[in-house]
């Protein structure tokens, strides 16, 4: 019998809206699942949706790929519901993919504390919640939380997976006595069409003095595009500005919408709505530049698209992917260097096909040697291995 991971994750397929961590659970169940047995409880509708995905059975678990999935409906995540569900799975690892999810983590997590679940090892997944920039938004709340969650204990005992050394210190700035934390990176798609090489020279006539840009997230104050849209109302170039994703937020959409408004004649803005995972890479493809000057990302799945694709990128230096331009792959820049990113913008307009096809080339290259070198499927299959363990972490310990 394979070991049971079960997974509590707000979103998962057939939805995509909620992002990187869908993309991180997939890839993983696809890589691990002959290994592991991953079920996986999750909501009934895709961010923003009002609605249930079609042709699933709700409140039970369907097959997904290599996957057992639980679409649950609002009223099954109450705490007497949601306690009896994960007390009906015998499973020996709970896999926790948020630090601030009120349903899929500090509920499970306050049953935990008072005896309501088995004993049994819980990984805790941040996903970049600890970054500066990402505890920076809605920072009194936040605070107040964490220190709350210290106060009760709530995560005593657990395993924290950090998907980089930053992360790491992320987390240990805020828990560290008794802390383990285990390193294991975001999985990406070992075998994504993404990482076609064709796609790296598809449409790759660059005109000079005209670039075309993506922005491709959430339109949220996290992934910061009122600041890309301040940045680039300030260029003096001709720039294409296309805007890719859920609006998660309408207030902040509004305050987007605002500036857009004010753009001078020289940058047109168009908002191109979301758009399923499949359509990415070639979406990716027909841009010369992806911009998202991140508030924060623990790995930042769409930069790896953009990359594996040859579309160099321009993001802030709150991500693992750094000194881009020494690999020609983009650029990556502190976000209180604004002229940084309007010179970088410019200078990028002015190059022309056969200036630019370097930086197509190296941003495919950059994201190739991600692919070949990362351990981090051994990594996570460790991970996991570890936690059967009772919880026992064998390498080093955060200093207290």
């Amino acid at each position: 019998m394979k070991p049971i991971i079960l997974t509590l994750v707000s979103g998962y397929l057939p939805g995509f809206k909620y992002g990187g961590p869908i993309r991180t659970i997939v890839n993983m169940v696809e890589t691990l699942g002959e290994e592991f047995e991953f079920r996986i409880i999750t909501t009934d509708k895709d961010l923003g949706e009002s609605e249930p995905y079609p042709g699933v059975q709700l409140n039970s678990f369907n097959k997904v790929g290599k996957a057992m999935v639980y679409y649950a409906t609002n009223d099954m995540l109450s705490y007497r519901k949601l306690c009896n569900l994960i007390r009906s799975i015998p499973y020996h690892v709970l896999y926790l993919n948020s630090f601030f999810n009120p349903n899929f983590t500090i509920r499970p997590l306050i049953l935990r504390r008072f005896g309501k679940l088995p004993d049994k090892p819980v990984i805790v997944a941040p996903r970049g919640e600890f970054s500066e920039g990402a505890l920076r938004l809605k920072r009194c709340k936040k605070r107040a939380f964490i220190t709350f969650a210290k106060a009760l204990k709530l995560y005593e005992g657990v395993i924290w997976q950090a998907s980089s050394k930053v992360e790491e210190k992320d987390i240990g700035k805020w828990f560290r006595k008794n802390t383990r934390v285990y390193i294991a990176p975001d999985l990406t798609d070992m075998n994504s069409k993404s990482m076609n090489y064709q796609l790296v020279n598809k449409h790759r006539k660059k005109e000079k003095d005209f670039l075309k840009i993506i922005f491709l997230s959430r339109i949220s104050p996290k992934k910061n595009l009122d600041g890309a849209l301040y940045i680039l109302k300030n260029t003096k170039s001709c720039i294409e500005f296309n805007i890719y994703g859920p609006i998660t937020d309408q207030a902040y959409w509004a305050k987007c919408q605002d500036i857009i408004k004010q753009m001078p004649s020289n940058v047109k803005v168009s908002y191109m709505g979301s758009i399923p995972p499949e359509e990415v890479p070639n979406t990716m493809a027909d841009h010369d530049l992806f911009f998202l000057p991140t508030h924060g990302e623990n790995f930042g799945h769409v930069i790896f698209e953009a990359l594996s694709v040859g579309t160099p990128v321009l993001i802030s230096d709150q991500t693992p992917w750094r000194n881009l331009e020494a690999y020609q792959a983009g650029w990556d820049f502190p976000l209180d260097q604004k002229e940084q990113f309007t010179k970088t913008i410019d200078l990028c307009c002015s190059l022309t096909t056969e200036d630019y096809s370097p930086y197509n080339t190296g941003a495919y290259k950059y994201a190739l040697n991600v692919v070949e070198s990362n351990n981090a499927v051994e990594a996570n299959r460790q991970l996991f291995l570890e936690a059967i363990k009772e919880g026992r972490y064998t390498g080093p310990h955060l200093e207290s």
